[in-house]
């Protein structure tokens, strides 16, 4: 508030100043004239009489001569005022339709409401800094899961956009550099709601500096950055970043997971996706030979799956000569000519990876115009080229904003989740796919809801209370049990059970529950709602364990009603 007050002083200082002159001098004229009455004597208007004349005068607004009819000094004087006033006030006007356009005026305006704004939130909410591609993938499914954030982004007009989007809740956004401490303060850092920080602008400096940022001002959240670079990502890890995303660097993970274990592939792409993704069938991978055009950064990551898997390879690029230990050709791969000398005829599948989106689809176009049999797995870099890619529909499509906002609202949401996935990886291909089929038909081929329930004090205290007083067994079956109708299940499958220092992937439903116990769920979002009441509530947690009822089925009407309520 007091940087607008201060723009608004210096922009209207002249204009003001030249105000209160020429009310002064109006004054001072009106005091020293005299006028003359009826009888002849002279007469003189005091201080408090100049200033009021002057008043209503100046304003426009009349109410004549007082306290007596003027000489015609005083009128000759006052007809010089009136016209100096005139002048002020135009300047003033000008001044202020200036101040109005003035951009730093503006910038002050939107940062003491964006203030405002952060310091009126009492709900946890996450601080994105770079509201990109990926930053707008993260808010969109934040909001969708009901959780608060607020953004910084330094392009104005993205921040200006994030108004525009149709949110359920209020997200203030600040456009400001991210690198500054003072942006990061006003934008909630040291606020207790905030619950971590998640760097993901496209600048890789900037990620390093948010991320110290967060370390020195608020070190006790989460901070998740976005790294393109291993060097950059060394550096985060070295002052204790707590996840460091490199998209290049997982998608050569999973690049190697749908090649070793093409549903394992499936489940963990389907339960770390975005909300509302539909799994797809996808084609594994083939082994054979491979050809990548591009050997920058992503490049080099899926080469390096490839030769993981003891796939052979050869690479395309411009500059071949930065090839080392393999078989490469000089070129873009948009053309013939390199990929028939890269043996495209005769290659199980391709990779376009440039930095350059029409340049991936035209390598993915002439390669399987050479060869239709040709698997391909082409990179996209702009959203807003999401149509020409779905058009052309590859077997496999990389965006990295997709992966790092996927990551990023696992680790945020649900962190057990890459512990079950890690589980998972190790049980095979054939485990995977008979998890696979057991969660779509229970939930269907929308990408579930993931949650957590701990079986603590503060996660669910009417189920621990229970528990710590020993009123009878609490099975894991009975969280999947509807909290308005016990003989109802939820859709929904636990995934995992955390007890102590071990984990047990996919528990059966008889296992009984203890206190400290943590589960991980995958389900429809109304599982989740309907699970909760018998969480926290002593009356419906009795009900839903032991069939009991308040009187009047109290409970099940309450439950009726919110089932229609949702309808």
């Amino acid at each position: 508030m007091s940087s607008v007050i201060f723009i608004a002083l210096r922009r209207l200082r002249a204009p003001l100043i030249l105000l209160v002159a020429v009310f002064a001098l109006g004054i001072v004229g009106l005091v020293l004239i005299p006028g003359v009455d009826a009888e002849g004597r002279a007469w003189h208007l005091t201080v408090f009489q100049a200033l009021y004349f002057m008043t209503y005068t100046a304003t426009t607004i009349g109410f004549g001569e007082l306290p007596r009819e003027f000489g015609q000094a005083q009128r000759i004087w006052v007809t010089v005022v009136i016209f100096l006033s005139v002048v002020g006030w135009a300047y003033l006007v000008a001044s202020l339709l200036g101040l109005a356009r003035d951009k730093a005026f503006r910038g002050a305006l939107v940062a003491g409401r964006f203030r405002r704004r952060v310091r009126a939130l009492r709900e946890p909410f996450y601080l994105i800094c770079g509201f990109g591609e990926t930053g707008l993938l993260v808010g969109r499914a934040l909001d969708w899961l009901g959780t608060r954030f607020v953004a910084i982004e330094i392009d104005e007009t993205r921040a200006q956009e994030l108004e525009l989007l149709d949110l359920a809740q209020d997200a203030p956004a600040l456009a400001g550099d991210a690198r500054l401490p003072e942006n990061m303060l006003a934008a909630g850092l040291a606020k207790r709601e905030c619950r971590g920080v998640l760097a993901l602008t496209n600048d890789d400096h900037a990620n390093l500096a948010v991320a110290m940022s967060v370390r020195l001002l608020n070190p006790n959240i989460p901070v998740l950055c976005r790294a393109m670079s291993p060097q950059t990502a060394a550096n985060m890890a070295s002052f204790g970043s707590d996840h460091i995303i490199n998209p290049f660097a997982k998608f050569g993970e999973y690049l190697a997971l749908a090649i070793a274990s093409p549903a394992g592939y499936r489940l963990a792409s389907w339960l770390a996706g975005l909300p509302g993704t539909t799994l797809k069938a996808q084609t594994a991978p083939p082994r054979g030979h491979w050809i990548v055009c591009g050997y920058g950064r992503f490049g080099r990551e899926v080469v390096q799956a490839f030769r993981g898997q003891g796939i052979d390879v050869t690479v395309i690029d411009p500059n071949d000569a930065g090839v080392a230990d393999l078989r490469a050709v000089r070129g873009r791969g948009t053309e013939a000519e390199p990929l028939l000398a890269a043996g495209v005829d005769l290659a199980a599948g391709i990779v376009a990876g440039t930095d350059d989106d029409v340049n991936n689809l035209s390598i993915a176009v002439t390669a399987r115009a050479l060869n239709a049999r040709l698997f391909t797995i082409v990179r996209q870099n702009l959203q807003a080229n999401r149509a020409l890619f779905e058009a052309y529909a590859a077997d496999i499509t990389m965006v990295s904003s997709e992966i790092v906002a996927n990551e990023c609202l696992a680790r945020l949401k649900t962190p057990a989740l890459g512990r079950f996935l890690e589980l998972a990886r190790g049980k095979g291909d054939a485990w995977a796919e008979a998890l696979l089929e057991r969660l779509i038909a229970a939930l269907g081929d929308q990408t579930p809801e993931i949650w957590s329930v701990a079986i603590s004090a503060t996660g669910a205290p009417a189920l621990h209370r229970a528990l710590m007083l020993e009123k009878g067994k609490v099975l894991l079956g009975d969280l999947a049990r509807d909290s308005g109708a016990r003989e109802r299940r939820n859709a929904c499958v636990p995934l995992l059970l955390t007890r102590g220092g071990g984990s047990l992937p996919l528990p059966a439903e008889e296992v009984p529950l203890r206190a400290g116990d943590e589960v991980l769920f995958a389900g429809a979002p109304r599982a989740r709602r309907a699970q909760s009441p018998m969480l926290s509530n002593v009356n419906v947690r009795d009900y839903v364990l032991s069939g009991i009822d308040l009187p009047g089925g109290l409970i099940s009407m309450w439950a009726a009603r919110k089932r229609r309520a949702r309808r």
